[in-house]
C-alpha cells in the first residue's frame, strides 16, 4: 500500500510538471507565432529580416516568460513520450524584424525595443499650372469690360531629409525628421486686352534652407497576425522651422495684377500643426493590406504682417484650413529581398481664413496622388527604397520621385 502511495506521488508531480511545460510551451508558441507575423507584415511590405545575433530584445518576444525549460522537467516530458509543442530561439537569435521600411512612407510594423533606425532620403517634385484671372466685370457671358490676367508657373522642388526613429518598446516609437528645401520657380505672365495677347513677364524664383522639422510617436494597439490586423496610433507635430512665407519678400510687377510675386521662395509652411493618425495593416499572404486616415491641424498666427517692396503690409490673423487625409494599399513581397507597394493618397486641403473670413483668394484643394513603391533588401540591416507618384488630380504635383535608404543598427 505504501509503495502505491508513493507511485500515485510521483505521478502527481510528474503530471503537474508537465502542466507546467505545456503552459511554458503554448507561450512560447505565441510568442513564435506574433514573431512570425511581425516578419511576414515586414518582409511583404519592403521590412528587413532580422540578422542572428543583433540584439536580444527581439529573441526574448518570443521566448516563454519563465525562460529556458529546466532539464529535469524536459527529461520528464521525454520520459513519458510527449514532445514539445513549440521552443523558443536560443539566446541572441533574432527572428523578428530590426526595422520598417516605409516604402510610401506610411507606418507599418514599429522599430523593435532597443533599435535605431536612420534613413536618409532625398525627394523631387514636379508641378505645372495655368491660373486664369478676371480683373473687370462682364456684360455679358461672352464680354468682358478689363483684363484677363494669365500666369502659367512651373515648379521644382528638391527636398533631402534625414530621418531617425528609436523604439522605446515593441509597441512604442519616437521618430524625428529634419528636411532641407531647394525650391525652384520660373513663369511667365500674359495679358490679354482687347483680343490681343502681350507677353509683359517672366518671372523665376527660388529658396534653400531647413524646412519644417517634424516629431512623430506612433503606438502599435494590438498583436496582429496572420489574418489578423495590426493598429497602429500616431501623433505628428509639424514645427515652422523653415523659412516664413510672409518673411519673404513679394514684389508687385508692372503689367501684373493680383498679390505679385516672390523671387526670395520659402521653405517652410509657416505654421506650427499637430497631426493624430490610425493606421490599419491586414496581412493576409501573400499581401498586406494597409490604410491610414489623418487630419492635419495647423495652429492660427496673429498679428501676421507680409513683406512687399511696397511696404510691409499687416494682414491680421491668419488660420490655414485643415487637412483631412487618408490612404490605402497593397503590398506584396515577391521574395526575401524584393517587394512592392501599391497606394493611393489623397488630402482635402479646407480654406485658409483671415480675420475670421475666407481669403478671398482660398479654395479648398483636392490633393489626390497614384504611388507605387518598391524596396530592395541590400543587406539584413539595410534597404533601398523607391517610390514614384503621379498626380491624377489638378492640384497634385505631376510628378514625385523619393529615394530612401534606411539603416537599422
Amino acid at each position: 500500500m505504501q509503495a502505491l502511495k508513493q507511485q500515485v506521488d510521483e505521478q502527481t508531480r510528474q503530471l503537474d510538471s508537465l502542466r507546467k511545460l505545456v503552459s511554458e510551451q503554448e507561450a512560447a508558441l505565441k510568442g513564435l507565432q506574433r514573431a512570425v507575423a511581425t516578419e511576414v507584415l515586414a518582409t511583404q511590405r519592403g521590412g528587413q529580416a532580422g540578422a542572428a545575433g543583433s540584439g536580444p530584445q527581439t529573441a526574448q518576444a518570443a521566448q516563454a516568460p519563465q525562460g529556458a525549460q529546466p532539464a529535469a522537467d524536459a527529461k520528464q516530458a521525454e520520459g513519458q513520450g510527449i514532445a514539445p509543442v513549440g521552443q523558443a530561439p536560443a539566446e541572441g537569435e533574432n527572428i523578428g524584424p530590426l526595422s520598417v521600411a516605409r516604402v510610401l512612407e506610411l507606418p507599418g510594423v514599429l522599430t523593435q525595443r532597443g533599435m535605431f533606425v536612420v534613413e536618409p532620403s532625398i525627394a523631387y517634385s514636379y508641378s505645372s499650372s495655368l491660373r486664369v484671372s478676371l480683373v473687370g466685370y462682364s456684360i455679358l457671358p461672352a464680354l468682358l469690360i478689363g483684363l484677363i490676367d494669365v500666369r502659367e508657373v512651373r515648379r521644382n522642388t528638391w527636398t533631402a531629409a534625414l530621418r531617425g526613429s528609436y523604439g522605446v518598446t515593441n509597441r512604442f516609437e519616437i521618430e524625428g525628421r529634419v528636411p532641407y528645401i531647394y525650391r525652384s520657380d520660373s513663369g511667365v505672365g500674359r495679358e490679354f486686352l482687347e483680343g490681343s495677347a502681350q507677353d509683359v513677364a517672366v518671372f523665376n524664383g527660388s529658396g534653400s534652407g531647413i524646412g519644417d522639422v517634424e516629431f512623430t510617436a506612433r503606438y502599435q494597439f494590438n498583436d496582429g497576425g496572420t489574418n489578423k490586423p495590426f493598429y497602429v496610433g500616431s501623433l505628428r507635430f509639424k514645427s515652422r522651422t523653415g523659412t516664413d512665407p510672409f518673411e519673404v519678400m513679394t514684389r508687385s510687377v508692372p503689367g501684373l495684377h493680383g498679390e505679385g510675386i516672390q523671387t526670395d521662395l520659402p521653405t517652410g509652411s509657416g505654421f506650427n500643426g499637430i497631426q493624430p493618425g490610425f493606421t490599419v495593416l491586414y496581412p493576409t499572404d501573400p499581401v498586406v493590406l494597409f490604410g491610414t486616415v489623418n487630419y492635419l491641424y495647423s495652429f492660427a498666427r496673429n498679428d501676421v504682417t507680409m513683406r512687399t517692396d511696397q511696404g510691409d503690409r499687416y494682414i491680421g490673423k491668419v488660420a490655414p484650413g485643415g487637412i483631412f487625409g487618408f490612404n490605402f494599399g497593397i503590398g506584396l513581397g515577391l521574395n526575401d529581398k524584393l517587394s512592392l507597394s501599391f497606394a493611393y493618397d489623397q488630402a482635402s486641403i479646407a480654406k485658409t481664413k483671415i480675420n475670421g473670413v475666407a481669403a478671398p483668394d482660398s479654395v479648398t484643394l483636392q490633393v489626390g496622388t497614384l504611388l507605387i513603391g518598391g524596396s530592395y533588401r541590400l543587406t539584413p540591416t539595410q534597404n533601398l527604397n523607391v517610390t514614384v507618384g503621379v498626380g491624377v488630380t489638378r492640384d497634385a504635383p505631376d510628378v514625385t520621385l523619393s529615394l530612401r535608404y534606411p539603416m537599422s543598427f
